[in-house]
């Protein structure tokens, strides 16, 4: 596919999606919002992929919403939020394939939210991470909200977006935001271990056990003992359970298609 501020890219089971503002931060103006929804909808309908990687243009991993476009114009924050960051990362949370956010720089406000919406984060020990909307008089917004009280707890949540905390990716790796650090020389490295793993892991289970665990947030034990009886009669209609079984019996390595 084409786009003017998105690279996007596929091979070998992987997608990979970059934000291609380099010159401002790949702040999130009107265009590259829109063109993300395309992204997801592509990578939704796209069998061969089977992992998705989401990462920015050289030094920072998305800056937030671009303060800069169009100035002066009077805007709602409600038709915004609902027209071009909401789809975003309902279309991430609602993928049925892992998303590994390639964290290799700042990921501020908007764009914060966007690496948390991802299922791994791979972050650069140069990366940081800012709730920055309050330093302007806003509020978190784009599922940011949701996320932290989730990985945090709601007193470091509140720190974090009340204070506009800047968390460095070491602190990040402490407090559970992120699921690796590494050096900058070695960040593509660590995240093709990654897509290397999910690019032939059973597809269809994983895309169930990231609803699962959407769900669970919201959900009673007995609810969850249901859906997980639910969910497990449809993975065990699957090819690849039926192909895991046979290669356990024959004590080989299992080759799973994602189906």
């Amino acid at each position: 596919m084409a786009f003017e501020f998105l690279k996007y890219e596929v091979g070998q089971g992987v997608a990979t999606i970059t934000l291609n503002r380099p010159e401002f931060y790949n702040a999130l103006n009107d265009a590259i919002t829109f063109e993300l929804q395309d992204a997801w909808k592509a990578v939704a309908k796209d069998e061969a992929v089977r992992v998705v990687v989401l990462t920015g243009e050289g030094k920072a991993f998305c800056s937030g919403q671009d303060l800069k476009a169009e100035p002066g114009k009077k805007r709602s924050f409600m038709d915004s939020l609902h027209k071009r960051y909401n789809p975003i990362v309902r279309a991430m949370r609602s993928l049925p394939k892992p998303i590994v956010c390639r964290l290799n720089g700042v990921a501020a406000g908007a764009g914060c939210s966007l690496a948390l919406a991802s299922d791994i984060i791979v972050a650069s020990e140069d990366a940081t991470l800012i709730e920055i909307f309050v330093n302007i008089g806003l509020v978190p917004d784009s599922g940011s909200s949701w996320f932290l009280p989730r990985l945090v707890g709601t007193a470091k949540a509140f720190e974090l977006c009340a204070m506009g905390t800047k968390v460095k990716a070491a602190e990040a790796l402490a407090l559970g935001l992120v699921s690796k650090v590494v050096p900058a020389a070695e960040l593509d490295a660590a995240v093709k271990k990654y897509t290397d793993y999910f690019s032939i892991a059973p597809t269809k289970a994983i895309g169930i056990i990231k609803k699962m665990l959407n769900k669970s947030t919201t959900a009673t034990l007995e609810e969850m003992l249901d859906y997980e009886a639910y969910t497990q009669e449809i993975a065990g209609a699957t090819s690849d359970h039926q192909e895991g079984v046979k290669a356990f019996l024959e004590k080989r390595k299992a080759a799973f298609t994602g189906k």
